[in-house]
């Protein structure tokens, strides 16, 4: 428990899943994935509480809100029937993303390590024991507020990838080792955040975050 407890110092990967809410793919307008479209983020995009989101000169970044999942367990070729053995707990996460760079990377088939993966894009809350949430997809709701204005209000049961199908399907290509963590994906309602913004967010009766954006 205790090296779990200290995943961010520990974790060799973080692993993002893009576009895992129906919800959000229905708005964007876009044919459910058939396969999971996972993306890396460096460990020094982590940060924590009460350390501050900075924002790199002439990035234009939004705030997304995630479930992240700490994995326990050691695992390659992990069938989804075995999936959830190799969870070790949980935590809320920002997936912090560079618009401006996105923006360019699918215009032009680029990378997207920058617009996911700067310094502070990764801001996270404590460790979850995976005793306090009995089931991940059961009415589970995730939820942030920027300067105390409601934006993203979603539940873990519109997630088109479960976390069994996303740590099956990871570990098929990627070996996932204790204290890696897996974001697993926003709801709709992201949006820009600026130098002063206050973000907070949470799982409902569960645990808050909060973070300020400086530059």
């Amino acid at each position: 428990m205790t090296q779990l407890e200290n995943f961010v110092q520990n974790g060799k990967k973080i692993i993002g899943v893009a576009a895992n809410y129906k919800s959000l793919v229905k708005i964007l307008q876009k044919p459910i994935p058939e396969t999971p479209n996972i993306f890396l983020k460096p460990t020094t995009s982590y940060i924590t509480e009460k350390q501050k989101i900075i924002i790199p000169q002439g990035f234009s970044v939004n705030e997304e809100v995630e479930l992240g999942v700490i994995i326990g367990k050691n695992g390659k070729f992990i069938t989804e029937s075995q999936a959830m053995n190799h969870v070790g707990g949980y935590c809320v996460a920002l997936d912090m993303t560079a618009t401006c760079r996105m923006k360019e990377a699918r215009s032009k088939g680029g990378s997207w390590t920058l617009g996911k993966g700067f310094d502070t894009a990764c801001p996270v809350s404590r460790f979850i024991p995976k005793s306090a949430i009995e089931d991940p997809h059961n009415n589970l709701n995730l939820w942030c507020k920027v300067n105390g204005e409601l934006r993203q209000n979603g539940n873990t049961n519109d997630l088109i990838f479960s976390i069994p199908k996303l740590i099956s399907f990871i570990s098929q290509y990627i070996t996932l080792e204790n204290n890696d963590l897996i974001i697993t994906g926003s709801p709709p309602g992201m949006g820009p955040v600026y130098p002063g913004d206050i973000i907070e967010g949470g799982i409902d009766n569960i645990i808050n975050i909060k973070y300020s954006v400086s530059n």
